[in-house]
């Protein structure tokens, strides 16, 4: 399955902002070893179920951490039996685009 999630504290300290807490967030993701990648809007995790959401609980819980309240928006493709689907989506799209 894939998720993508985007975690944010709803009240943070203004000399740090938010960007002290959404780094945490993505440190937990990519120390989890799972395939992922961040842009501006969301971060994407790759895995098995209870996997993923380890992580995603994991990065919501830092991020709650230092804000006593949290926002989290997430979606999910579940997809059983498939695996490297964060790559090959991309790659297909790609490859109809020449």
């Amino acid at each position: 399955m894939i998720v993508a999630f985007s975690v944010a504290p709803a009240h943070s300290d203004p000399d740090a902002g938010m960007a002290d807490a959404v780094a945490e967030a993505v440190r937990i993701v990519r120390e989890s070893g799972l395939p992922n990648e961040t842009n501006a809007m969301f971060t994407l995790v790759e895995g098995e179920w209870d996997e993923v959401m380890d992580v995603v609980k994991g990065a919501t819980e830092a991020v709650a951490a230092v804000s006593p309240r949290t926002s989290l928006v997430l979606k999910a493709d579940i997809r059983p039996g498939y695996s490297g689907q964060l790559s090959a989506k991309i790659e297909s799209i790609e490859k109809r685009l020449g």
